[in-house]
């Protein structure tokens, strides 16, 4: 492995660690709650539409509203990274 290919493996771990919360915010999610009329607050919508009336708790919902409210776990964090690790490698 190259030094430029271990660089983007890097970078994509790092980099959707920190890009998380924001692209979270950017939807709706946000630590004061679901934002009004954005692209988070259509899919509480459809999920307690879906499913009787409320979001059910482990639901993706449920998930993006927990870390756009308090931040990435540990094991969120780390999740992400790998995701970027991933992403990188192919890249």
């Amino acid at each position: 492995m190259g030094l430029l290919t271990g660089l983007t493996i890097a970078l994509g771990a790092a980099g959707t660690v920190v890009a998380a919360p924001a692209v979270l915010a950017a939807v709706g999610f946000t630590s004061a709650g679901i934002a009004l009329a954005s692209m988070a607050a259509s899919l509480i919508s459809v999920s307690a539409v879906g499913s009787g009336g409320g979001v059910a708790a482990g639901s993706t919902v449920a998930i993006l509203q927990s870390i756009g409210a308090v931040g990435l776990s540990g094991g969120a964090a780390a999740a992400s990274g790998g995701v970027g690790l991933l992403v990188g490698l192919l890249i």
